[in-house]
């Protein structure tokens, strides 16, 4: 794909040396539009217009693009894999097979999967399928768990018991059969004693109760949420604002802005290439949560799902914000660099920043999580998780989107000055710093 094939350039009117008009590429070596031609057949478009035509153009060309359409099917087949993965497991159950040599080590056994299902947690009896198999004794037991006939073997009599394993005791039918024995030996040594479990047991018992049950979640489906909105920002960060920076340096490199910049100003230029990336990166992201929230639906946390619902409405809002100034970072990187192998140094100060941001704002916790969850960019993830987490008031969103816009508005101007002063300096690649001191 060449750069002329990024935007449409402007016709060229034959030159009219009877009216003293002269072609729009006249000025092709300036730093502004010239003024628009009037009586030569001109087609220049309007400059109110003009960033329509680049965004437009911005799109189209990226819609075509084959390693745009690739990647996100990709992401879209990984996402619908993962939650098709989660959905099967989640209606599995785990089975174990003991090998028992007594009676007595049978309804030990049988009692750990049928009896008082009490027992919650990673060693909850309703969540295994237990295979008992009774041998005759304890050496044929214990070759059973050697050659993987048996997970374990629980061997000897009330009061003495073993559970074998090989390298090591499997630790789901450890913790089950641990809770009956010590269950059953109280209830045995209870009646010894002429009392009952109940007695025994009384006041041995902590109370829960929760301030704010609806606000329970998950830890562990917090942190997924959580990476999966920084990895999501990150990703269209990178994919498009590289995108961006490209294409301004090809189009520098080539002297195509030169052309460009006769014909439209040079802001309207940058606008469309924004708003290009823009509503790409915007639709690519609805597109991923929403995929989310629907596979979301199919498992387990389905009562997570307005929590989510609400994190996801406010994170595509601060999404939209932080990557419009972003891009212009993205579009001024570009517009320093000379050469294509320029942009990498460039566009550095701006990868870091996103990388700080992204995942710092991932794992901070408490009160910095709390300040992070105002700062720019980085609250795009943040603020996110602590309404995931209940932790966040509904006005919090709104605070933090009012400081993302003065922040982004600050740098939405600065970007547009440099942009602007160095996009036609073909010299050598700029600094930051060399950008700001040159003349308009």
């Amino acid at each position: 794909m060449t750069t002329t094939d990024q935007f449409p350039l402007p016709p060229e009117p034959a030159t009219d040396t009877g009216s003293g008009h002269s072609s729009p590429g006249a000025g092709a070596h300036g730093t502004g539009p010239n003024p628009d031609a009037t009586g030569s057949g001109a087609t220049t478009p309007e400059p109110q217009a003009a960033w329509r035509i680049v965004a437009g153009r911005e799109i189209m060309v990226k819609l075509r693009d084959r390693n745009f359409i690739i990647s996100t099917l990709t992401t879209l087949a990984i996402m619908v894999a993962a939650f098709a993965v989660s959905f099967l497991l989640s209606g599995q159950t785990e089975s174990r097979t003991l090998a028992v040599t007594s009676s007595e080590g049978a309804a030990i056994a049988q009692q750990a999967t049928t009896g008082d299902q009490t027992t919650s947690g990673p060693f909850s009896p309703g969540d295994l399928e237990m295979t008992i198999d009774e041998y005759a004794d304890v050496a044929a037991a214990e070759q059973a768990v050697r050659d993987g006939d048996a997970d374990a073997a629980l061997v000897g009599a009330p009061g003495q018991w073993t559970l074998v394993g090989t390298d090591s005791v499997d630790s789901t039918l450890a913790g089950l059969i641990g809770t009956t024995v010590a269950a059953d030996a109280l209830e045995t040594n209870a009646a010894a004693a002429g009392t009952s479990v109940s007695d025994l047991t009384a006041g041995s018992e902590v109370e829960e109760r929760l301030l704010d049950p609806e606000g329970a979640t998950d830890e562990g489906v917090q942190f997924v949420a959580g990476f999966v909105f920084v990895f999501l920002f990150y990703l269209a960060a990178i994919l498009f604002g590289y995108a961006i920076a490209n294409s301004v340096v090809e189009e520098k490199q080539s002297r195509i802005v030169e052309i460009l910049a006769a014909a439209i100003p040079l802001r309207q230029l940058l606008v469309g290439k924004v708003v290009g990336a823009t509503v790409l990166a915007m639709g690519q992201m609805v597109l991923f949560v929403g995929i989310g929230l629907i596979g979301l639906s199919f498992t387990e946390y389905t009562a997570l799902l307005p929590a989510m619902a609400g994190a996801a409405a406010w994170y595509l809002a601060l999404f939209v914000i932080g990557f419009v100034a972003l891009a212009c970072l993205f579009a001024v990187a570009g517009a320093l660099a000379t050469r294509a192998e320029d942009v990498q140094s460039t566009s550095s100060p701006v990868l870091t920043l996103i990388m700080i941001a992204t995942f710092g704002g991932l794992f901070v916790s408490g009160t910095w999580q709390v300040v992070a969850s105002y700062i720019p960019i980085m609250s795009t993830v943040t603020m996110p998780i602590r309404l995931v987490e209940g932790t966040a008031a509904w006005w919090e969103p709104l605070v933090a989107m009012l400081i993302s816009l003065v922040v982004a508005g600050l740098v939405i101007y600065v970007a547009e000055r440099i942009y602007r002063r160095s996009i036609m300096q073909t010299g050598r690649k700029l600094t930051y710093r060399e950008a700001l001191r040159l003349a308009e």
